[in-house]
């Protein structure tokens, strides 16, 4: 029998977050320096953003290399918090 908590992604692995805000110039950038606090060598080519069709809405997603389940907890602990973030998928 599998422990509940345990994770079905085997660590370290390349991971991919979604983060959605409203659009604005400096969204991707506070994205990654926020990013940046968890994974410090983080390249911003790591990021591809994409522009809703009317203009509204940004999305960002970013992938990096994720170290364990803990890792991801608090990245998205972080991203979730921030005023600017509407959706982390």
């Amino acid at each position: 029998m599998e422990d509940e908590n345990e994770s079905p992604l085997k660590f370290p692995c390349q991971y991919p977050i979604k983060a959605i805000g409203h659009y604005a110039d400096d969204f991707a950038d506070i994205l990654l320096e926020m990013m940046r606090r968890h994974v410090p060598d983080l390249d911003a080519s790591s990021l591809q953003k994409r522009l809703s069709s009317g203009g509204r809405y940004l999305s960002v997603t970013i992938t990096f290399t994720a170290q364990s389940r803990e890792h991801l907890d608090a990245i998205y602990a972080e991203l979730k918090a921030h005023e600017r973030v509407l959706y982390l998928i």
